[in-house]
């Protein structure tokens, strides 16, 4: 039977799927070269993780300190990814950003402002100056809401509810998508000569998550399939600030922008512990001068950059091991105090949301208590491999932008540069289809064995007898996660992990979703299985493979960063035989231009935007 014969089809130049801040940016970006732009959202227009990134957007505008440059923010991006990141694209985010934002603004941003009627920027982890441009505590939200507005403006034809099924190839080269409106169950061919993947990363694979249901891998499985590559999957990022009581709000993000308006992490003894975990070359190479670095060292409470601001990793693994040594806060986490540290007003007014959140959601009034917080998995720094300057993939026409793709943040991401790299990569992938576009020649099938045989294998779950249940499969795969890939790893419990994928695998593949297609979320839970095991299996091989421990990745046996691991990532892709191949590859050299600036001293750098 030909299942594609009377499939609905829309026809676009290219297909941005993902509506967050990278896809809305990618999808104007091609509206204004030109392209007949198709955008695709699993969810409503709006509903992104975008949203989350509340304490602002990183750009080194010079507002606040007029001796930032794109130099100094390139070079506290690499320090803060390990130098594993990709160097062109590190230097390509850097200096971009700051026109990223101002255009932002010219298209009816309204960000907080400084004394002068500058946008208003903030400290932030891993950040040498106050680089962060941000709406109070909802910067995230407002980069929605402008992007959001300005794009229904550009002809894009928005297709919402629906979820990406396959890419579709003529030869090497792409020629469409295959997807379902997830209201109806009904089956859509998109046929286009480019796609843009900004899906996001794959949290929903965890239990305790700041993601939301969305999450679950698709981008990485959609290129997977498709013959791109993945790299450093091993780097998942476990914010140190999550709500972690009550349980029905476990894991949901409390910004960073609460500890860079001067709140303070306190154990359950009443100390301020980040000062002993400040790493003393973390220390040296942030410090003003050797005496400023030594108060650090010794706990000056009134230091400049205090260690509340460490990047991300050494926050969160210090949380975790307070919390294992028996100083943690009554529900398994520690306490976050502004509290006593700024009046009640100013709280209310530079953190809105955080003070409705908890107020809300736990009954908590940060004004006059401390907030229970602990690490929660919030985001892929590996991803999709993409060229750095054109976010291609190694198959034509694919692209991929924001999270989903890998390189830009290496081992770790420092706070704030997510909402500055999915403006900038959104923008340089939009461009690149375009310049892709230009040089194609000829017209582009799809094969319909394909599209019958992507439907067969979506509608297996509606059509066996009986089967797992496909929401108790997704929670075993989250306790192997939560057990054995989680902030701190070894090898005993990542093979074990493993081995329990692969033992849980077969209830995936045989899961049973009862009645039709037509409203049915068990049916999207069984589809989104797939991309989930895809995500789970791609970070544990990743992670057994790296030892050694680098940013957000830890292995307690294999401590320390390794000489031999300093320029290697790990790539993943699939076998001519189905099965999922892992190797090492060494990292390109470093520009010698590039190196030189990552590696010099700041008075070096200060003041020059060269």
């Amino acid at each position: 039977m030909n299942l594609s014969a009377d499939i609905q089809r829309f026809r676009h130049d290219v297909v941005v799927i993902g509506a967050g801040g990278a896809g809305l940016r990618a999808a104007i970006e091609c509206a204004e070269k030109g392209l007949n732009t198709g955008l695709v959202c699993k969810s409503l227009l709006g509903k992104a993780h975008t949203v989350m990134a509340e304490g602002g957007c990183a750009a080194a505008l010079g507002n606040t300190d007029p001796r930032d440059n794109w130099k100094v923010h390139f070079r506290d991006t690499m320090r803060g990814g390990k130098f594993l990141n990709q160097w062109k694209m590190a230097e390509l985010h850097a200096r971009h950003a700051p026109d990223e934002v101002r255009l932002l603004e010219k298209w009816g941003a309204v960000f907080d402002r400084t004394k002068e009627g500058l946008i208003g920027q903030r400290n932030f982890g891993g950040h040498r100056y106050p680089r962060l441009a941000h709406v109070a505590d909802r910067t995230g939200l407002e980069m929605i809401r402008t992007l959001q507005d300005h794009a229904i403006h550009q002809d894009i034809q928005v297709h919402m509810e629906c979820t990406a099924l396959r890419i579709l190839k003529d030869g090497d080269k792409v020629s469409g998508v295959l997807a379902y409106w997830r209201e109806t169950g009904r089956f859509i061919l998109f046929e286009c000569k480019a796609v843009i993947l900004a899906t996001g990363g794959g949290g929903k694979a965890w239990r305790i998550t700041s993601n939301s249901w969305e999450y679950t891998g698709d981008g990485f499985d959609l290129a997977y399939e498709a013959g791109a590559e993945l790299v450093n999957m091993e780097f998942t990022q476990f914010h140190p600030t999550g709500m972690v009581w009550p349980p029905s709000v476990r894991g949901i993000l409390v910004t960073e922008g609460v500890r860079g308006d001067g709140g303070v992490l306190l154990n359950s003894e009443g100390e301020r512990f980040m000062f002993r975990y400040i790493p003393e070359r973390f220390a040296a190479e942030t410090a003003d001068t050797e005496e400023e670095a030594q108060l650090w060292l010794e706990g000056d409470k009134e230091a400049r950059r205090p260690p509340e601001l460490l990047t991300r990793d050494v926050v969160a693994r210090a949380i975790t091991k307070e919390v294992a040594e028996g100083r943690g806060s009554p529900h398994g986490g520690v306490f976050l105090d502004i509290a006593s540290r700024r009046p009640a007003e100013v709280i209310k007014k530079k953190l809105p949301s955080m003070y409705h959140q908890f107020k809300e959601l736990a009954e908590v009034d940060i004004t006059q208590e401390a907030m229970e917080v602990g690490p929660t998995l919030h985001y892929f720094m590996g991803g999709i491999r993409v060229d750095s300057e054109t976010q291609m993939t190694r198959v034509p026409g694919l692209f991929a932008c924001g999270e989903c793709s890998g390189g830009m943040h290496g081992a770790n991401r420092l706070g704030g540069n997510s909402l500055s790299d999915l403006l900038v990569f959104g923008m340089l992938s939009g461009k690149s289809a375009a310049k892709y576009l230009e040089g194609l020649e000829g017209d582009l099938k799809v094969n319909p064995k394909t599209i019958d045989s992507a439907i067969r294998e979506a509608t297996a779950s509606l059509n066996r007898e009986d089967g797992p249940n496909p929401y108790i499969v997704h929670e075993e795969l989250q306790a192997l996660l939560d057990e054995g890939v989680n902030i701190v790893r070894d090898k005993e419990g990542l093979e074990a992990a493993l081995s329990g994928i692969d033992a849980l695998k077969p209830q995936a593949e045989s899961a049973k979703a009862h009645g039709s297609s037509q409203y049915n979320p068990g049916w999207h839970e069984a589809i989104s299985l797939g991309p989930l095991f895809l995500t789970a299996e791609a970070v544990a091989r990743a992670a057994l493979v790296r030892e050694e421990s680098r940013g957000a990745h830890t292995r307690t046996d294999f401590p320390g960063e390794s000489e031999e691991w300093q320029e290697v990532h790990v790539v993943v892709s699939k076998a001519e035989d189905g099965s999922m191949d892992l190797r090492k590859e060494a990292a390109a050299d470093a520009p010698d231009e590039l190196a030189k600036i990552a590696r010099s001293t700041l008075e070096e750098l200060e003041g020059g935007q060269g």
